[in-house]
């Protein structure tokens, strides 16, 4: 059975390729008109001196709950960094913090319904999510990949053959991997399941040969349930995936307070601390790839791509 690098190996399941790379450095800035009437988030939240954090239950090391259901990570402290940017610009000694979790088919309409002020997970920027939601800077890039069991090797597209994937609902690699399914570049059998920990879960009791997701996510799966040893990462990435904070769409006053508060927490190089926390750990261990360190050098808002099939995801 083929196993994970070890530690000091994980980098190479996570940089992204230079082909990728310049991919990515090619994308379009964000700029898509807004078709609804714009918010004014930070009018009620002085007005009501709270604020409500929508939190994944299983997206580690970005975004979790823990036992008393407030979230953790390393998306949610940045997203408490834009709490604390708020509370300076409404001159707030306090600001009560709430958390709704939320999972990758609802997060969105969530946000539009006014259940959470701002989504704080591992959302991957795309186009056609930029039709319904804005995002803050960029703050992570990841790489759509296939963890798998048994042995398995994925090096081009043609080892999907014949292959149970295991999706997640709502998620970027589920509408990835269904193109792919319908364009014929690879005969798998897709499985949808509610969200990652149940995917995972197929992938461990045997029910799919392989768990499509972002490297980064899969990763933080595996190092939890000390399967580190016993599933591979997928060589071939699929994608581009830049994390970003959503808002609603055209809450300008909101997004420019979360964008303040980044660009503060990367030009401080409290960012490079705040990185190891989550992922230089005894358990986990992802080196920051190219894209994500050029992110936070120079902050940017560029939509993800699907490189095999050539356009925008």
């Amino acid at each position: 059975m083929t196993s994970l690098p070890t530690t000091r190996r994980l980098s190479g399941a996570v940089f992204m390729s230079a082909a990728i790379a310049a991919l990515a450095a090619a994308l379009p800035m964000t700029a898509c008109a807004d078709p609804a009437a714009p918010s004014d988030t930070l009018a009620r939240i002085r007005e009501t001196r709270s604020i409500t954090l929508g939190v994944r239950e299983a997206a580690r090391p970005f975004s979790f709950v823990n036992e008393q259901r407030q979230g953790q990570g390393y998306t949610v402290e940045l997203c408490l960094a834009a709490v604390d940017e708020i509370k300076r610009e409404l001159k707030l000694p306090e600001l009560k913090v709430q958390y709704v979790v939320v999972t990758g088919a609802d997060r969105i309409p969530k946000l539009q319904k006014g259940e959470i002020d701002l989504e704080c997970g591992s959302t991957t920027n795309t186009k056609a999510r930029q039709e319904q939601v804005d995002f803050s800077y960029t703050v992570f890039v990841a790489g759509m990949r296939v963890l798998l069991a048994g042995g398995a090797k994925v090096e081009s597209i043609k080892d999907l053959d014949g292959m149970t994937i295991a999706l997640s609902k709502g998620t970027t690699s589920e509408k990835l991997f269904n193109q792919l399914q319908h364009s014929g570049e690879a005969k798998m059998q897709l499985v949808q399941y509610p969200g990652n920990n149940e995917a995972f879960k197929a992938l461990r009791d045997g029910k799919a040969k392989a768990f499509a997701q972002d490297d980064a996510l899969l990763l933080g799966l595996a190092s939890k349930d000390k399967a580190l040893d016993s599933l591979s990462l997928g060589q071939m990435a699929f994608s581009v995936e830049p994390y970003g904070i959503m808002m609603r769409k055209g809450d300008a006053k909101l997004g420019a307070a979360v964008d303040r508060a980044l660009s503060r927490v990367y030009a401080s190089g409290e960012i490079q601390q705040l990185y190891g926390k989550w992922f230089q750990t005894s358990a986990l261990s992802i080196p920051m790839n190219r894209l994500t360190r050029d992110s936070f050098k120079r902050p940017n808002k560029e939509a993800g791509v699907a490189m095999l099939l050539g356009y925008s995801i």
